[in-house]
């Protein structure tokens, strides 16, 4: 049986733009995250780059709807 991910980007152009916030999260959260193999990573880490990044961009939406 072939694996299917679930993980695809709802809109293909922003996957580069995440991309580079994902490392910016992980960098400001002190999480050695690199492109390619993370399995070293606990899950601990992953989510927290995971959960903050909706975090930051949720801000950013209430701002926006904010009219700031």
């Amino acid at each position: 049986m072939a694996s299917r991910s679930s993980n695809r980007t709802a809109v293909p152009e922003a996957k580069e733009a995440l991309d580079k916030f994902k490392y910016e999260v992980a960098n400001e959260l002190g999480v050695p995250l690199t492109e390619g193999y993370n399995g070293d990573l606990t899950s601990r880490q992953n989510g927290s780059v995971g959960g903050y990044m909706v975090k930051k961009m949720i801000e950013q939406q209430e701002k926006q709807m904010a009219g700031k």
